[in-house]
């Protein structure tokens, strides 16, 4: 099972020589197979396009992973233009995941509003992309939308969908799956990926889906508060109540609770696994090291 790692991009203590240490250190270490950088808008973040801009420029080796574009949000035009952009940048190295998102306070800030049929509109947005990364016109008396992609066809496309509906549906146009289960759940997962493989056999699709998930984690010093902090305030937004209780059920924050998990994915499955750690720190990343040089 292949390991990646989730840029920090919400930490209000990131400055340009901590975003260039990371880069370096994922890039560098044959551990890790790709960084990914979430989407967010409200709160303390770094913007994800410019982020994955970054780090596509500057590393070598890992693949970059958008995780990912709340596509409803955006036009597919622009979304096409940047991931071909990354791709160009990374000299092919992009992976694109998009979902639907459902943080209303996203979506007022870019002026849009939560669309009834999610997941339609996104499965309309993801033809609408490939089109435009074949060289399409965008409409009739105006010119393709550059650049292409260095990857024939554009890149992966990963759907980050959890429902049953949603997953069928993700199916017909998805390369695969990007699961989460945010403390690292065996049973949770398990049923995920169930969930998955039987929407693919239903839409007879030829090729198996790409299994990628990921969990919360720390292993720096104080892991356990600083894990409960992040996840309570990552999920504050969405409720006092719901923010509280699923902070209270961070357990990934030892080096053998973390292995416990990876091993649980891999048992399951997962060819990829994005874990996303609770904190800048750079002894996040020595300190899983430790745990993967130990599976």
């Amino acid at each position: 099972m292949r390991i990646g790692l989730c840029f920090p991009y919400t930490q209000p203590d990131l400055t340009r020589e901590r975003i260039l240490a990371w880069y370096r250190r994922v890039d560098d270490e044959e551990r890790f197979s790709s960084l990914s950088c979430g989407e967010r808008v409200v709160g303390s973040s770094l913007d994800m396009s410019a982020t994955l801009a970054a780090a596509a420029a500057v590393t070598r080796s890992i693949r970059i992973v958008p995780t990912l574009y709340v596509l409803p949000m955006h036009s597919a035009v622009w979304v096409a233009k940047h991931a071909a952009t990354l791709d160009v940048l990374s000299g092919g190295r992009v992976t694109v995941t998009v979902g639907v998102g459902g943080r209303e306070h996203d979506y007022r800030c870019m002026q849009r509003e939560l669309p009834v049929r999610r997941q339609a509109r996104m499965q309309e947005q993801v033809a609408e992309m490939r089109r435009i990364w074949s060289g399409e016109l965008p409409f009739e008396g105006t010119e393709p939308v550059g650049p292409r992609p260095v990857q024939p066809g554009g890149p992966p496309i990963l759907a980050g969908t959890m429902g049953p509906r949603a997953t069928a549906r993700a199916a017909h146009w998805a390369d695969g799956v990007y699961s989460w289960s945010g403390n690292g759940m065996r049973q949770e997962l398990e049923a995920q990926l169930r969930q998955v493989r039987e929407a693919w056999q239903n839409a007879n699709r030829p090729q198996a889906p790409q299994h990628v998930a990921g969990f919360w984690f720390s292993l720096t010093d104080d892991a356990q508060t600083r894990l409960h902090d992040y996840v309570y305030k990552y999920v504050r937004l969405m409720g006092e109540a719901p923010a509280r209780a699923m902070a209270s059920q961070m357990t990934r924050c030892t080096p053998d609770a973390v292995r416990e998990a990876l091993d649980a994915y891999e048992e399951l499955g997962v060819e990829e696994c994005m874990l996303n750690s609770a904190t800048s720190d750079l002894a996040e990343i020595d300190r899983l090291l430790e745990v993967l040089s130990r599976r």
